[in-house]
């Protein structure tokens, strides 16, 4: 299994000279089997949704989506996605049930007028919409486990997906403070690589707790719990320039345990980055 990492900011886009390296899309993370294959799971469909279509040139999207929540920052590359929006292209779209309504119109919630020009109707291609609650399922040949995790402003879930290859847990937006239940921690447990939110830095926990964010010492205590067997820290402030992220890579990396995520990374799911 392969991870490319397409979008790893949080909250809101972040562009600008002084982050070029990190890189300014929002939550987005492609998956495929393999190195040498497309990716057809896709974690979260922020603006880093838009950097998938030129990998996949000349194709179409075939695959599937798994949204962790309804927030802006994880569902607007949806109508901008080049490569799904053409009438060869197939997109399963998995979202977190909530209040009794269909995947269709929870995801209409965000993307219709006055809001949006279009509806989910307006996409071109074979595009589906699923509400779905806490039971695995397989999508694309992977096994997928969605559980719910503390995040303030809506239902929201984190995903263990995995393969023949190894496991993984996606969880871009989480406050651990808020609690942990069994569920959750038994899904993350022994992964071979946690994606986890890493927002905020300790000194900035009152925004953490206003937001429902983690800080980088929850992740790591988090990962060390659950037995992970490496973290990547994810879903970087907006405001957290190039530099800011340098130093916390060096002050927060662990002999290659803890990595601090950047648009383009790739990391081969029981091999090496």
């Amino acid at each position: 299994m392969r991870l490319t990492f397409l979008g790893v900011r949080g909250s809101t886009p972040a562009p600008g000279a002084e982050f070029v390296r990190y890189g300014g899309h929002t939550s987005c993370v492609a998956v495929s089997t393999d190195s040498a294959s497309e990716p057809q799971l896709i974690l979260d469909a922020g603006t880093g949704l838009r950097m998938l279509t030129p990998l996949l040139a000349p194709n179409a999207f075939t695959g599937s989506i798994l949204i962790s929540h309804l927030h802006w920052d994880h569902v607007q590359g949806i109508p901008f996605f080049a490569a799904g929006d053409r009438p060869d292209a197939r997109a399963d779209v998995f979202v977190p049930a909530d209040g009794g309504l269909n995947g269709r119109d929870l995801v209409a919630r965000f993307m219709s007028p006055p809001s949006f020009p279009i509806t989910p109707e307006g996409l071109k291609g074979d595009w589906s919409f699923t509400a779905v609650e806490t039971e695995a399922f397989t999508a694309e040949g992977f096994g997928v486990l969605p559980f719910e995790v503390s995040h303030k402003g809506g239902r929201t879930y984190g995903y263990r997906v995995s393969d023949a290859s190894g496991s993984i847990a996606y969880v871009p937006d989480h406050a651990p403070a808020a609690g942990v239940d069994a569920a959750a921690r038994e899904a993350m447990h022994g992964v071979d690589v946690l994606v986890h939110d890493a927002q905020f830095l300790d000194h900035e926990r009152p925004r953490a707790v206003d937001y429902g964010h983690a800080t980088i010492d929850e992740a790591l205590a988090l990962a060390d719990e659950v037995h992970a067997r490496s973290l990547v820290l994810f879903h970087h402030g907006p405001a957290r320039t190039d530099i800011a992220l340098d130093e916390i890579s060096a002050e927060f990396g662990r002999d290659g345990f803890a990595v601090t995520a950047h648009e383009g990374m790739t990391i081969d799911v029981g091999g090496r980055r």
